[in-house]
């Protein structure tokens, strides 16, 4: 399903968490618990939209567990499994000037800064140290080659202009 360009996805949910209807969910937010903050949650599963609404949820060691209104047992719970977990980006704090969502940054175009199409952010990666952007090939990029490029503002991340739909990067085109 294409995402609603209205909506974000911000989890997922992974398995079910006991015999009461629980699930557990891979959080997509910083923090994880940034999650629970969102109680209107829209998912998507095998392309249906289902508008649930969290009921309550709690860290659990490394994961984050909820329970939906409406499901309080273990068989029902586990058609929800590997849902994605949407809510609208009116919802999403404001960010200061320069910091943007992952969603923001998808399908920008990227440009070295002499003026080289790489192709554009198909999606980021979370590696610890820093984000990294995989940039795919496009028609008009200079190689067909997919492209890891760390998300590193000021570094190799020179210029982010969301209104043009592109991104400036001092990369080199070799890597």
């Amino acid at each position: 399903m294409t995402q609603n360009p209205q909506e974000t996805v911000i989890g997922r949910i992974t398995s079910v968490f006991g015999v009461k209807g629980w699930l557990k969910v891979f959080s997509f937010t910083d923090p994880k618990e940034g999650i629970l903050e969102y109680t209107g949650w829209v998912l998507d599963l095998d392309g249906k939209r289902i508008p649930v609404k969290l009921e309550e949820g709690r860290r659990q060691g490394q994961a984050i567990v909820v329970r939906l209104k409406g499901i309080s047992d273990r068989e029902l719970a586990r058609t929800y499994c590997g849902a994605e977990i949407r809510v609208p980006t009116t919802e999403l704090p404001v960010l200061p000037e320069g910091e943007y969502y992952w969603h923001q940054l998808e399908k920008l175009d990227v440009f070295t800064v002499d003026g080289e199409c790489f192709g554009c952010v198909d999606h980021l990666i979370e590696t610890g140290s820093n984000d990294v952007l995989v940039v795919h090939a496009t028609a008009g990029s200079i190689d067909q080659r997919e492209r890891l490029i760390p998300y590193l503002p000021g570094e190799v991340v020179r210029e982010v202009d969301l209104a043009a739909r592109k991104m400036i990067v001092d990369w080199d085109p070799e890597f």
